[in-house]
C-alpha cells in the first residue's frame, strides 16, 4: 500500500521526517491499514479493490493533518476506522450510480437513513472487520496465485505493507513487486466478492493460507532482505493472521495449532537471534536467558492441542524441533537424537535440500563432523543450494570442527560472496576470524 506520508507531501506540507509525531503513529498506520482495506473492499467489492486502497490513504492522510494539530486520539485505531467509515459513505452516495458495488452490500445503499447503522453493525463492527480480514486472506491465497504473489497480496493488502517494502523483504525490484500485486490483483477483481468462508473450497484454501502465512513468518525470521537478516514485523504480521485462524473454528484445525506453535517457539529466540551490536547470533551461542519465557510456553501449549487429530505436517515436525531447543537450558543438553529423527520425518513428509542440509548439521551435532559433511555430500538436488550462502558456512564450520582451517576458510569465504546482507557478511567474517585465530 502507498505510503501515505507520501501523498501529503505532494499536498505541500512541511517534511514529516523532522516530525516526532510521525514514528509512533507508523505502527498504527500499518495495522489499521489492513483493517480498514478489508472492511471496505467487503463494502465496495474486491472489482473496487483501487478505489478502497483510496479510501484508506484517505483516511490516513486525514489522520495526519488533523493529528499534526490536535495530537494523537486516545483511540488512533477508532478514529481511523470511523475516518475510513465516513469517507466511504460519501463515495456510496456520489458513485451509487456510478459504480457496482458488492452484491451483499446493494440493499444497504437503497435509504440514507439505514446506510449508517447498517454499516456500523454489519461492516465496522468488530466482529465484522475480523470477519472481513480473514475473507481478505483467503481471498489473496487464490489457487491461480502462485506462492509468492499470494505472500505480496498479504503483505500489501492485509499487513499495511507499500511497494518498496514488500520489494525489500523478497530482493526484488519494485517494479517486479508493482507488476506481481497488479496481476494479483485482476485476478481477484474476478470476483465482485471477497471468498465466502462457506465455499465448498474453504479447506484447500486453508492450506494455501497456511502455506502463505508459513513463508511469511520465515521470510522475516531468516530471509534475504538486502537491508537486515531478521525482520520481526514480517514474523509479527505472519503471527498476527495466523491467530485471526485460530479465532475462526473451522480454521481452528490441528495444522493450524501446530503452526502457530512453530512460529511461537521461533518468535522466542528472536530477542537473542541478534546481539547487542546488531549482529546475528547462531542458535548454539545464544544467549538462553533472552528467550521469551512466556512465548515459548505458548508455543508449548499450542503444540499440545496440535496433537488432538491424526494429521502429522510439516508444521507439527517443525514445532516439534523447536520445542526440542526450547527445553534445553544449554546447547550442549539438546537432545540431537530426537532432533534428527524429527528431521528423518520432516524428509519423509515435505523433502527439501534445506531439510536435507538441516538434518546433516543436526547428524553433525549427535555423531560428529565427519559424518555431517558425509550427509551435506549425500544431499540429493545439492546444486541447488549452490546460491545458498548458509550451505558454504555448513562445510566451513564442520571442516573447522575437524581442524581443516584452510578448508574451512575456502567455504566461509563463498558464503561471504554469496552473504545478503550486511548482518549476514559480519557473522561470516567474524567464523572466518575463528579460523585463523582457533576460537570455534
Amino acid at each position: 500500500m502507498p505510503d501515505p506520508r507520501a501523498r501529503w507531501e505532494r499536498r505541500g506540507a512541511p517534511d514529516l521526517e523532522a516530525e516526532p509525531l510521525v514514528e509512533p503513529v507508523d505502527p498504527v498506520f500499518r495495522r489499521e491499514a489492513g483493517r480498514m482495506l478489508a472492511a471496505l473492499t467487503r463494502l465496495f467489492g474486491v472489482h473496487n479493490l483501487a478505489l478502497a486502497e483510496d479510501v484508506v490513504q484517505d483516511a490516513l492522510c486525514r489522520a495526519l493533518e488533523v493529528w499534526k494539530f490536535q495530537g494523537v486520539p486516545e483511540n488512533p485505531a477508532a478514529w481511523l476506522m470511523a475516518a475510513a467509515k465516513h469517507r466511504a459513505l460519501d463515495v456510496l452516495r456520489r458513485e451509487r450510480t456510478a459504480r457496482t458495488f458488492a452484491p451483499e452490500i446493494g440493499r444497504l445503499i437503497e435509504g440514507e437513513r439505514a446506510l449508517d447503522p447498517a454499516l456500523d453493525d454489519e461492516l465496522f463492527g468488530a466482529a465484522a472487520i475480523r470477519d472481513g480480514q480473514l475473507r481478505m486472506m483467503f481471498s489473496c491465497c487464490h489457487p491461480r496465485l502462485p506462492e509468492e504473489a499470494q505472500i505480496a497480496l498479504v503483505l500489501h493488502a492485509l499487513c499495511g505493507f507499500g511497494v518498496s517494502e514488500v520489494a525489500g523483504a523478497f530482493l526484488a525490484t519494485e517494479a517486479a513487486i508493482e507488476k506481481r500485486i497488479s496481476r494479483a490483483k485482476k485476478v481477484l477483481a474476478g470476483s465482485t466478492r471477497l471468498f465466502e468462508l462457506t465455499d465448498d473450497a474453504f479447506s484447500a484454501r486453508l492450506s494455501a493460507v497456511r502455506r502463505a502465512l508459513y513463508l511469511l513468518f520465515n521470510e522475516g525470521y531468516h530471509g534475504a532482505c538486502a537491508k537486515e537478516a531478521v525482520r520481526v514485523e514480517l514474523c509479527t504480521e505472519a503471527m498476527r493472521l495466523t491467530a485471526l485462524l485460530l479465532e475462526h473454528p473451522p480454521s481452528s484445525t490441528p495444522a493450524t495449532h501446530a503452526l502457530a506453535a512453530l512460529m511461537c517457539l521461533h518468535a522466542a529466540r528472536l530477542p537473542a537471534r541478534v546481539d547487542a551490536s546488531g549482529d546475528l547470533t547462531s542458535l548454539l551461542h545464544q544467549d538462553r536467558s533472552r528467550w521469551d519465557r512466556q512465548l515459548l510456553a505458548e508455543g508449548q501449549r499450542l503444540l499440545d492441542l496440535s496433537a488432538e487429530g491424526p494429521e502429522l505436517t510439516e508444521y507439527h515436525v517443525e514445532a516439534g524441533i523447536a520445542a526440542v531447543h526450547a527445553r534445553a537450558a544449554r546447547p550442549e543438553d539438546t537432545d540431537w537424537g530426537a532432533i534428527v529423527s524429527l528431521y528423518d520425518t520432516l524428509m519423509a513428509i515435505r523433502p527439501s535440500p534445506v531439510v536435507a542440509l538441516n538434518r546433516a548439521i543436526a547428524v553433525a551435532q549427535h555423531e560428529g563432523p565427519e559424518r555431517g559433511l558425509e550427509e551435506i555430500g549425500a544431499i540429493e538436488g545439492r546444486e541447488r543450494l549452490a546460491a545458498y550462502p548458509f550451505y558454504f558456512a555448513a562445510l566451513g564450520e564442520l571442516e573447522l570442527r575437524r581442524g581443516r582451517r584452510e578448508i574451512a576458510s575456502q567455504h566461509l569465504r563463498e558464503a561471504l560472496a554469496l552473504a545478503r546482507n550486511a548482518m549476514e557478511r559480519r557473522f561470516f567474517e567474524r567464523r572466518l576470524g575463528a579460523c585463523g585465530d582457533g576460537a570455534l
